[in-house]
C-alpha cells in the first residue's frame, strides 16, 4: 500500500472499464484521483465509490476543456503528478467502409485527445518541481493491424508513436517528466463486450484473442498503471508495455 501516496492523478475515460479500474487502484495506493469522462452520470457514480475522488465532465477533443480540467485539478489538489490518457472508443468498419467523418471523430478522441493531454499536463507537472508520469493507453491494434476497426487502429498507432516524441521532449528538458505507453489486448470491459457483439457474425481477426487467448482483467492493466505512476519506475520512459496474454507473439 502507499506506492503512489500523495500523488495527484488525472484519468480520462474513467467512468467505466480500464479507466475506472485505474482510478480505483491508484486511489487504493494512496493517490488523490480526478476522474473525467463525457458520461457524466456514470462518471459521478464511479467517483462516488472512491473516497476523496473528484469527477469532472470532460470532452478530450476540446482544448479549452483540457485547460479547465487541469486548472481545476491543480486548484482542488494543489498540483498534477500523473496523467492517464485512457479515453477511447471503437467503431467497427474497414478502411473501405469508414466514412471520413467517423475516421476524424475516432482520431479526434484518441489521437488528438492524447496529444492535448500531454501538451497541457507537461507545464502543470513541471510547476510542481516533482517531475511526473504520463501514461498513454494504446492497443495491440497498433502492432497487429485489425481490418475491422481501421480508424481505431490508426488512432492507437498514433498514440504509440506520440509517446516516444513526448518522452524524448521531456528527457531533453530534464524536467523529470516521463511518458510511457501501455498496449492492452482484449480485457473484460464494456468496449470489449460491444466488440464481441458487433463482430459475432463475422470472420474476424479481432476475435482471435477473445476466442483463443481469453480476456484479461482490467486490474492487470491498472497494476501496470500504478507501477508507471510510482517512483518505482522513475528510470522508465519512452517504453512500451504489452498486456495481451501472448496474442502478439504468435
Amino acid at each position: 500500500m502507499g506506492r503512489v501516496e500523495g500523488k495527484v492523478a488525472l484519468i480520462t475515460g474513467a467512468a467505466s472499464g480500464l479507466g475506472a479500474a485505474d482510478a480505483r487502484m491508484l486511489a487504493r495506493e494512496g493517490a488523490r484521483v480526478v476522474l473525467t469522462d463525457v458520461n457524466e452520470e456514470l462518471g459521478r457514480q464511479t467517483a462516488a465509490s472512491i473516497p476523496g475522488a473528484l469527477f469532472l465532465r470532460h470532452d478530450v477533443r476540446d482544448e479549452a476543456q483540457w485547460q479547465s480540467v487541469i486548472a481545476a485539478t491543480v486548484e482542488h489538489f494543489g498540483g498534477l503528478d500523473v496523467l492517464v490518457n485512457n479515453a477511447g472508443l471503437v467503431q467497427f468498419t474497414s478502411v473501405e467502409d469508414t466514412p471520413l467523418e467517423q475516421y476524424r471523430f475516432v482520431n479526434a478522441v484518441m489521437s488528438e485527445g492524447t496529444f492535448l493531454g500531454c501538451k497541457h499536463a507537461i507545464p502543470a507537472m513541471r510547476k510542481t518541481g516533482r517531475g511526473g508520469s504520463i501514461i498513454n493507453i494504446s492497443s495491440i491494434a497498433a502492432i497487429m493491424g485489425i481490418g475491422e476497426i481501421a480508424s481505431y487502429t490508426a488512432a492507437k498507432g498514433a498514440i504509440r508513436s506520440l509517446t516516444r516524441s513526448v518522452a524524448i521532449h521531456c528527457y531533453n528538458k530534464r524536467d523529470g517528466i516521463r511518458c510511457n505507453v501501455i498496449l492492452p489486448g482484449a480485457h473484460e470491459t464494456p468496449m470489449t463486450a460491444s466488440a464481441g457483439v458487433a463482430l459475432s457474425d463475422a470472420t474476424s481477426g479481432a476475435l482471435d484473442q477473445l476466442n483463443n487467448h481469453g480476456q484479461g482483467s482490467p486490474e492487470g492493466v491498472a497494476a501496470m498503471v500504478v507501477f508507471l505512476a510510482s517512483d518505482e519506475s522513475r528510470h522508465v520512459t519512452g517504453a512500451e508495455f504489452v498486456i495481451d496474454g501472448g496474442e502478439t507473439i504468435r
